[in-house]
């Protein structure tokens, strides 16, 4: 691991990190990353960011081969409906690059959600705040100290 992102930072400091993995190679998406790095692609989670009815920002966390339904995410944050974001637009949004986008440590810090599939894991892994760099966390100290939601969104 080189230098700490701002993510790996925080995590330290809530008690939640354990530890970080790089990979340099090519891959396209989180699942790809994760078998790359050996990682059971069920607990590594990819970070997505959406726009609601309302105009207000959430974050989605999936493990790497779901997708997110859209509807169960609405409902989770009580909006009439949710989008993706553009990819464009998640640099100002967040201050993450898509690829690195990290729950943590967001220019604003947006209502969080993670699939309740996480619970069936002790600790899980997501984006470190760099492309190709993966933080591993405690779940449930993640989801204390960072106040996710946990909620079916697959």
């Amino acid at each position: 691991m080189a230098e700490l992102t701002n993510a790996i930072r925080l995590l330290k400091d809530a008690g939640a990190f354990i530890d970080a993995y790089e990979i340099t190679n090519d891959f396209t998406d989180a699942a790809e990353l994760a078998a790359k790095m050996g990682l059971d692609p069920d607990r590594v989670f990819k970070t997505l960011v959406t726009v609601g009815k309302s105009g207000t920002h959430h974050v989605f966390m999936v493990p790497s081969r779901a997708k997110l339904d859209l509807k169960k995410a609405a409902a989770a944050c009580g909006e009439k409906f949710v989008e993706m974001i553009p990819q464009k637009d998640l640099l100002k949004t967040t201050g993450y690059v898509h690829g690195g986008c990290s729950p943590v440590a967001m220019k604003k810090q947006f209502e969080t959600f993670i699939d309740e599939t996480c619970v069936l894991f002790e600790n899980i892994c997501f984006s470190a705040g760099r492309v190709g760099e993966l933080a591993d966390v405690k779940t449930g100290v993640f989801i204390d100290k960072f106040g996710v939601t946990v909620a079916d969104i697959t």
